[in-house]
């Protein structure tokens, strides 16, 4: 894949990535429970590699792939935020 992420941020409800190519994707935190859990430290502690995100202290990973497909959490069938 030529484009992977340049930048992450979040607000109260949504995570916001940065592509190369300039365009910024935002998607609901609710789509990902653990970076909802997760504490603000936690979410700065994010490792960008051109395939994804990666959130070693809460076990977390998150393709560019997948987020310009639509696609949430998929580990664990039912865990979703209200």
């Amino acid at each position: 894949m030529d484009i992977s992420a340049d930048s992450v941020r979040f607000d109260d409800d949504t995570m916001w990535v940065t592509l190369t190519d300039a365009r910024v994707i935002g998607v609901p935190l609710a789509w990902f429970p653990r970076l909802m859990r997760a504490t603000a430290a936690e979410r700065a502690g994010v490792e960008i590699s051109p395939y994804g995100l990666h959130w070693p202290t809460i076990d977390e990973d998150i393709s560019v792939s997948g987020l310009l497909a639509g696609r949430g959490d998929r580990t664990v069938a039912g865990e979703r935020a209200a």
